[in-house]
């Protein structure tokens, strides 16, 4: 995990629930925090880690933006997440998604 990563994951804790998928419109954002690891913020104050399988180079450069397309209105686990150019709309890669492991900040204990 980068620094960058480590950083921004101490301010949550795992609650040790996790999700297979989550309804879209249910998610505010989705933070590229690393290549691996996404902080996906939901609606209600909930806060969700999605640790891809492999990488998805490029994913957290400012230049770049995460797509993807859902016919189910969800995004789940498995589902393929494309990192592409801002301006030039160039494809960059690719990436599986995994469990969405739910986070609660730690100053809501």
């Amino acid at each position: 995990m980068s620094e960058r990563a480590a950083k921004r994951l101490a301010q949550f804790e795992l609650t040790g629930e996790s999700r297979n998928c989550l309804s879209t419109t249910q998610i505010r954002s989705i933070t590229p925090l690393d290549d691996k690891h996404f902080l996906i913020s939901g609606t209600g104050g909930r806060y969700y880690l999605n640790e891809v399988s492999g990488r998805c180079y490029g994913a957290s450069r400012s230049a770049n933006r995460i797509q993807y397309t859902t016919s189910t209105g969800q995004l789940c686990r498995n589902q393929i997440i494309s990192v592409v150019g801002n301006t030039s709309g160039i494809f960059g890669g690719s990436c599986g998604l995994s469990d969405f492991q739910e986070l609660r900040r730690k100053s809501e204990q």
